[in-house]
């Protein structure tokens, strides 16, 4: 490899020597020896004063400008951070107030769900306190009925008895003795039900 760059830099080098002798021979001035020193001279004026012209003049312009740039550019990322800075404090301010609001809500949640269950349950033991009165009043009620009806219905037996065998026999019997059968008989059916 190092072997054929090097023929390759030989091969370049005697082309361009021949070239050079080819040129004088041909009557290019610049390439004529004799000529060579007053055009290094101006080719040293030249890139002389070009060099001066860039070192003075345009790199510092240009060194200004990207210092310029470079300023911007930092002053630029300086206000960028201090608004995403910012920005992050308004979020967590906005996250903190969501957050705020949501236990609020719940929490108003939870006093409007104990203040209507404790309604409901002050609701339900009226309702059965006035229930538990209503059966309890019926069921004394019924007890009285019950005490009552035995004797209303002894008592209307006994005056049906007493009508019924009138007119059978045709003659009036004594109230006082049917009211009697018909009680014993009352006892006996009552005491058959009780065994039963």
């Amino acid at each position: 490899m190092l072997k054929k760059i090097i023929i390759s830099i030989f091969i370049t080098c005697f082309a361009c020597v021949n070239l050079v002798f080819a040129a004088e021979s041909g009557g290019m001035p610049q390439l004529n020896p004799e000529f060579w020193i007053s055009q290094i001279f101006w080719l040293i004026i030249t890139f002389g004063i070009l060099f001066i012209v860039l070192t003075k003049v345009i790199l510092p312009k240009i060194s200004d400008n990207l210092e310029t740039r470079k300023s911007q550019i930092l002053e630029n990322i300086e206000t960028a951070d201090r608004q995403k800075e910012e920005s992050q404090k308004k979020i967590d301010e906005y996250e903190k107030i969501i957050l705020d609001s949501k236990v609020k809500a719940k929490n108003y949640f939870n006093q409007a769900r104990e203040k209507i269950l404790e309604d409901i349950n002050k609701k339900r033991n009226a309702l059965e306190k006035d229930l538990d009165e209503e059966i309890s009043s019926v069921e004394n009620e019924l007890s009285e009925f019950r005490k009552k009806s035995g004797e209303k219905i002894n008592k209307i037996a006994a005056e049906t008895s007493a009508e019924l065998i009138k007119e059978l026999i045709g003659e009036e019997v004594n109230s006082s003795s049917i009211a009697a059968i018909v009680e014993d008989q009352a006892k006996l059916n009552k005491e058959r039900k009780d065994v039963i």
